[in-house]
C-alpha cells in the first residue's frame, strides 16, 4: 500500500514544528544560568524583545494536534519569566498577557494559567483590560462542568472587575456566574465558593462601593497563597479598606471586616 504525499508530509511538518518549538527552550534554559545581576536593564530588554517575537511565532505556528503541548511549553517559559525577580524588578511583568495569549488560545481549559494570568497581568503589570478579555475570550470555549470547577475563572474575572477596574456591575454579573458554575457541583467546597459568590454580588447590587465586598475579594487574593509580595499588597489593600488580617496559629487567616462599610 502506497502513502500519498500528504499523509507523509503532514505528519513530518507537525514534527518538524515540535523539534523546533524544543529547541527554542535551550538557549532560555541556558540563560538560566547566567547571573542576572550582570544583564544591564538594556541587554535584558533586548531578551524581552526577542522573547515577544518568539510568542507571536508561536502564535501564527500550526499546532496540528500539540495544543495542549504548546500551552504546557508556553506556560513553564512563563513561570521561568515570572519568577525572576531581578530581571523583573528591572523590566517589569509587561511581558505577562503575552504569553498567556499563546497558552490560552492553545488550551482555554487550561484552569491553573487562568489565576497566573489575573495574579500576573493585572496586579503586576498594571494591564487588568487584557486580563479580563483574555478571561472573557476563554470563557466562551468553557462550560460549568469543563474544565472542573471553572466557576473560579469567573471569580478570578470579578475579582479583577472590581479591583482594578472599580467596576462593580460587571463584577456582580462575573461573581452571579461563579455562583450559578459553582451551584452545579455538590462537593463542600463548591457549595461554599457558591454561597460566597452570591453574597458578593449581592453586597455590589445594594452597595457598589462597598469596603465589605472589597476587602472579601481582597480576602480571596490573599488565601489563593500566592507570592509574598502578593500575599503583602493583599494585606495593605485589605487595611486600607479598614478591615484587618488575622492570622491563626496554623497559618490560615482570618478577616475582620471594616466597621463602616
Amino acid at each position: 500500500m502506497f502513502l500519498s504525499r500528504e499523509a507523509i508530509t503532514t505528519p513530518l511538518v507537525a514534527c518538524l514544528c515540535v523539534v523546533s518549538i524544543g529547541l527554542m527552550q535551550i538557549p532560555r534554559m541556558q540563560k538560566l544560568l547566567i547571573n542576572k545581576q550582570s544583564l544591564s536593564v538594556e541587554t535584558l530588554e533586548k531578551d524581552l524583545k526577542k522573547e515577544s517575537l518568539r510568542l507571536k511565532l508561536l502564535q501564527n505556528l500550526p499546532s496540528f494536534s500539540y495544543k495542549n503541548l504548546i500551552a504546557d511549553w508556553v506556560y513553564i517559559d512563563f513561570l521561568q519569566f515570572f519568577g525572576d525577580n531581578e530581571a523583573r524588578d528591572k523590566t517589569g511583568y509587561g511581558l505577562s498577557p503575552e504569553y498567556f495569549q499563546v497558552i490560552l488560545e492553545n488550551d482555554p481549559r487550561f484552569l491553573e494559567a487562568y489565576l497566573g494570568l489575573s495574579v500576573s497581568t493585572s496586579l503586576y503589570a498594571g494591564m487588568p483590560e487584557k486580563s479580563i478579555a483574555l478571561m472573557a475570550q476563554g470563557l466562551k470555549s468553557l462550560s460549568p462542568q469543563l474544565p472542573q470547577k471553572s466557576y473560579f475563572i469567573w471569580r478570578y474575572k470579578g475579582t479583577d472587575e472590581l479591583l482594578f477596574l472599580g467596576d462593580a456591575q460587571a463584577a456582580q454579573i462575573s461573581f452571579l456566574k461563579a455562583a450559578e458554575w459553582a451551584g452545579t457541583y455538590t462537593d463542600a467546597e463548591s457549595k461554599r465558593i457558591a454561597s460566597i459568590s452570591q453574597e458578593t454580588a449581592e453586597f455590589l447590587s445594594k452597595n457598589p462601593d462597598s469596603k465589605s465586598a472589597r476587602v472579601a475579594t481582597w480576602a480571596m487574593v490573599l488565601n489563593n497563597k500566592l507570592d509574598e509580595k502578593t500575599r503583602k499588597r493583599a494585606i495593605r489593600e485589605i487595611e486600607a479598606l479598614g478591615g484587618e488580617v488575622v492570622t491563626k496559629p496554623d497559618g490560615t487567616n482570618s478577616i475582620r471586616l471594616p466597621e463602616k462599610d
